[in-house]
């Protein structure tokens, strides 16, 4: 069994450099190296991290190899995107980010931290959200494996570059 654990203020670097990383290796090659250097200098700074986790109202759990690395990490918060206008609001919490390094995909480590995220969100919420890139279909089958259903476009800033994400619902 994969273990999950909630990150600690000491974890925030390991865990903004993961989240780079991650996102260059997935997606880096589709943007102007501009947006993506524009983009990855506020995304997701150690400070910020460091802020979500010691807060109230965020939780970031992680599951490490055995040699201590981060293999995968999911950020669990309130809603803070706009959805579409159908879309109720009330009651309802955001899945931020899931990363999963590339070598542990096909592990159980997102199963687990995508687990442990749901039970995060059914103690706070009625409905859970996320934003997941049109093309990233491998996401979009791991997230309707979970039951979330596509609910509306969601344009998402890199740099000066607007992707087309798509926002997933599931009703707790």
């Amino acid at each position: 069994m994969t273990a999950v654990q909630l990150a600690t203020p000491d974890d925030a670097e390991a865990i903004a450099a993961f989240a780079e990383e991650s996102f260059t290796h997935t997606f880096g090659h589709i943007y102007d190296p501009a947006d993506l250097a524009l983009f990855l200098s506020s995304w997701n700074p150690p400070d910020r991290v460091r802020a979500q986790i010691t807060s109230d109202d965020h939780d970031i759990a992680l599951v490490r190899g055995d040699a201590g690395a981060i293999l995968g990490y999911i950020k669990m918060g309130p809603l803070d995107f706009d959805l579409p206008e159908d879309q109720p609001t009330d009651n309802a919490a955001e899945l931020h980010q899931l990363y999963v390094a590339e070598a542990a995909k096909g592990t159980g480590v997102a199963a687990a931290l995508m687990d442990w995220g749901i039970g995060w969100a059914r103690e706070r919420a009625a409905i859970l959200y996320l934003s997941v890139f049109t093309e990233n279909d491998r996401a979009q089958a791991f997230y309707r494996r979970y039951g979330f259903t596509d609910v509306g476009r969601n344009a998402f800033r890199v740099g000066n570059h607007i992707d087309e994400d798509r926002f997933f619902r599931l009703d707790l």
